[in-house]
């Protein structure tokens, strides 16, 4: 799949784990979705 390429692409150009990458990846998207108010749907 797309994603799990992309993950393996990011993780070796970092020089980290598969599993790092994401772990950080998911903190990353986390914040952002608190930044923007929590809301499931976003208005567009």
């Amino acid at each position: 799949m797309k994603f799990t390429e992309d993950v393996r692409k990011y993780a070796a150009e970092q020089g980290i784990a598969e599993e790092e990458a994401l772990k950080k990846g998911m903190e990353a998207k986390s914040k952002e979705f608190a930044e923007k108010g929590s809301e499931l749907y976003a208005k567009a």
